[in-house]
């Protein structure tokens, strides 16, 4: 694989290799020594023009744990500041020779054009309403190991879908492993176009009952320019994920950051149905595995996962 743009452009094939390679990595995490030796000299560039906690800082890890040389970029306190357009940062950049840029930007079609720009293999980390293909990759991940195959079963996405670049690329990975996708939420939040994705539609949460897996959505106020909603009151009324709403067989998945109170109440967030700290831990370990398959596809001499092997454990 050269690059992960968008869930769209990768095969299932792709995607059990993937998490193939994550389970790997899960085993690897595990033992004391967690590093993997075979990407000494290669360098990592992530490249974020959005806030970021948990994508940053996992995609940072995981190049550290694949012994990779990692450089972090954001735009505070870079040239970006000053006026220098992406395309020269890119530019600049990539005369250091980086293995793969990790990019999240704002701005739908970024990592698009940094494949373009720069010899290095892309990783998209999201950029703006578009995709987000590791977020979705490590949902895929934590409910293969908790539930196992995902043909059949029902899913799901309650809250903000029209901002949210989760929601389109997860709910693109769950179908093409078989599961059926439900977008619900107000109308202006989910909109009914949204169906052409091949999901159902529904502004009540008449049904939810019936879910597998239910997964909230954080209203993103960032990207909003018009009042999509008469009150954070009255959507909590409607659409808040609690412990009335969501059933005891039911689990429970968001990408964070979570609005306490608002998309979830606090005892479904902290309850044992919470996949929510799963899909946090899952982030390294599936980044891990992307950057094994863009580090791989740019260089033919690159091992592949089945024959990385730990650094060597201490006695």
């Amino acid at each position: 694989m050269r690059h992960l743009l968008s869930i769209e452009d990768i095969e299932r094939e792709d995607i059990e290799r993937i998490l193939g390679s994550a389970a790997f990595f899960g085993d690897v995490a595990d033992r004391p020594i967690k590093k993997v030796p075979s990407f000494r000299g290669r360098l990592v560039i992530n490249l974020f023009y959005e806030a970021s906690t948990r994508t940053r800082s996992s995609f940072e890890l995981a190049g550290k744990r694949l012994s990779a040389d990692v450089l972090n970029v954001v735009s505070s306190g870079s040239s970006v500041e000053k006026g220098e357009s992406l395309r020269d940062t890119v530019a600049t950049l990539s005369a250091y020779g980086p293995d793969a840029i990790v990019i999240r930007s704002p701005h739908a079609g970024a990592p698009q054009l940094v494949a373009r720009w720069s010899p290095a293999g892309v990783v998209n980390a999201g950029d703006g309403k578009h995709q987000h293909p590791t977020q979705a990759l490590l949902d895929l991940y934590v409910l293969r190991q908790r539930i196992g195959e995902l043909a059949g079963r029902s899913i799901w996405i309650v809250g903000d879908v029209l901002h949210s670049r989760v929601a389109r690329s997860s709910a693109q990975a769950f179908m093409k492993l078989g599961a059926e996708v439900t977008f619900a939420g107000p109308p202006t939040l989910v909109p009914p176009e949204l169906a052409a994705l091949g999901c159902e539609v529904r502004h009540t949460l008449d049904g939810l009952g019936d879910a597998d897996v239910v997964y909230a959505l954080r209203l993103q106020h960032e990207r909003m320019r018009e009042a999509f909603l008469p009150s954070l009151a009255e959507y909590a009324a409607c659409y808040q994920i609690n412990s009335r709403r969501l059933k005891a067989r039911q689990l429970l998945m968001h990408p964070g950051p979570v609005n306490r109170g608002v998309e979830l109440s606090g005892d479904v967030i902290d309850g044992p149905q919470s996949l929510i700290t799963e899909q946090v831990r899952a982030g390294i370990v599936v980044r891990m595995a992307v950057l094994v398959e863009v580090l791989s596809g740019s260089h033919a001499d690159t091992p592949q996962v089945e024959r990385l092997t730990p650094e060597p454990q201490l006695a």
